[in-house]
This record gives C-alpha cells, sequence and structure tokens, in this order.
C-alpha cells in the first residue's frame, strides 16, 4: 500500500473531500489524525476508518486559532512521531458584495482558508522529510462569480503559497501541491445560497468526494515524486466550460 507507515493529518475530515481522503490514506496503509471541529462528524471519520480495520485519532480544532493548530500537530508527533502528509481542506465561505462584508468576515475566511495552510506548514515541515503537503483550493482561484470574493482571494492565495514554499525548501524536506475542485457533491456545495439561488451556475460534471480523494492521494503520493510547486485543477472541465 502506497501510504503504509505513513502519518497523516487531514483537516475537515469530518465530511466531504476532507472525509473521504482520510478513509483513502487509512485504506492504503496511513496513520491519519482527523482533524475538524465538528466532533460529531470527526468521530465519525474515525469509526469508519476502524471498522475497516485502520488506524485514526481524531482531534478537535477549529483552524483559525493557531494554539489548536499547534496542539494538533504536537499530539500527532506525540502519537506517531513524524508527519508525513499534511492535507489543508477545511475551508469556509462567505455569500455577501465586497460593500457587505465586515472586516471580521473578510478576516474569518483569511484565517481557516490560508493562514491555516501556512499555520499547519510552520508547524509540520520541523517534522517532517520527505513529505507532501496538498492544499485543496478551488476552481474559484481562476474562474470566479459574484459574492464569494474573500473565498476565491484566499484559493488564490493558496495557490501562490504553494509556488513559493517549493522554491524555499527542497522537495527532499517536503512537496508542496494545489489539487482545485470543480462542483463536488459536499455538505458546502449543497449549503451554498449562490448554487441554490442560481447565481452561481454548476456548468460540469458534479465530482463525488471519492473522486477528489484518489487525486488527492496521488498527489500525496511518493508517485508524484516530481510533482512540486503547482496545482492539479480536478473539476470535469468545469473552467472548459465557463
Amino acid at each position: 500500500m502506497r501510504f503504509t507507515n505513513k502519518v497523516c493529518i487531514v483537516t475537515g475530515a469530518g465530511s466531504g473531500i476532507g472525509r473521504a481522503t482520510a478513509l483513502r490514506l487509512a485504506n492504503e496503509g496511513a496513520s491519519v489524525a482527523i482533524v475538524d471541529r465538528n466532533e460529531q462528524g470527526g468521530n465519525q471519520t474515525v469509526d469508519l476508518i476502524t471498522q475497516q480495520k485502520g488506524i485514526a485519532l481524531f482531534i478537535k480544532c477549529d483552524v483559525g486559532i493557531e494554539d489548536e493548530i499547534k496542539h494538533v500537530v504536537d499530539t500527532t508527533v506525540e502519537k506517531w512521531g513524524k508527519v508525513d502528509v499534511l492535507v489543508n481542506n477545511a475551508a469556509t465561505m462567505t455569500f455577501k458584495k465586497v460593500i457587505d462584508l465586515t472586516a471580521n468576515e473578510w478576516d474569518m475566511v483569511m484565517h481557516v482558508n490560508i493562514r491555516s495552510v501556512f499555520l499547519f506548514c510552520k508547524y509540520c515541515l520541523p517534522h517532517m522529510n520527505h513529505g507532501s503537503v496538498v492544499n485543496i483550493s478551488s476552481v474559484h482561484a481562476h474562474e470566479t462569480t459574484a459574492n464569494v470574493i474573500p473565498y476565491a482571494t484566499s484559493k488564490g492565495a493558496m495557490e501562490a503559497f504553494v509556488r513559493g514554499a517549493s522554491q524555499e525548501y527542497a522537495s527532499t524536506k517536503a512537496r508542496f501541491n494545489c489539487v482545485a475542485p470543480g462542483s463536488v457533491d459536499t455538505p458546502m456545495l449543497r449549503n451554498n445560497p449562490n448554487v441554490k439561488s442560481g447565481i452561481e451556475k454548476l456548468t460540469g460534471a458534479i465530482g463525488k468526494p471519492e473522486e477528489l480523494a484518489a487525486a488527492i492521494c496521488f498527489i500525496a503520493s511518493d508517485e508524484a515524486s516530481f510533482i512540486n510547486g503547482t496545482t492539479l485543477v480536478a473539476d470535469g472541465a468545469r473552467l472548459d466550460i465557463l
């Protein structure tokens, strides 16, 4: 199995893409730290993994809070001794025009979507050797819609982050990449008011979380050792249609 003896951290693993990714990593031999602020969802993911005789640990965390991020990394390293794979998947959105946004709402999106990426990397890198960081971006980094500017901005910043980090650290330390999904059948998509109202058109295919997990796990694996500092768009041709 590709992730035998690997230690992985997956944020936002209580549902959707994060859960599917954690399940696949565990099925391929990894020990997985399940990170989510939703205790029920996180524990359900752990239960699904242990039912399949995998290894997982739930660590409750609000990724907008630095001390809680550090606690996740410290707990993971204390239990398993290292970090091999970090999947920064947790995200949030707002659905307002720029003039209606408060500074606190803007800051919340930036804290969860991009500041957490910086902090998880900051605290994980000292424990990585030939590691892999996979950040979950979005097609919104490339072609966005109205009323989601903070989200689109944070995803664009995420893609810039991996380009810079890949230059700052040798690939023997860690590789840094993004996977940018299009529309995926997750709670975030189903609860998106722009989708419900028709402001955001769901053109192209709607993916399954498991399909994104396959792409994420490939990029995270040693098979992708020459892929570094870039973004894999996995969107069912959505960007070609827009």
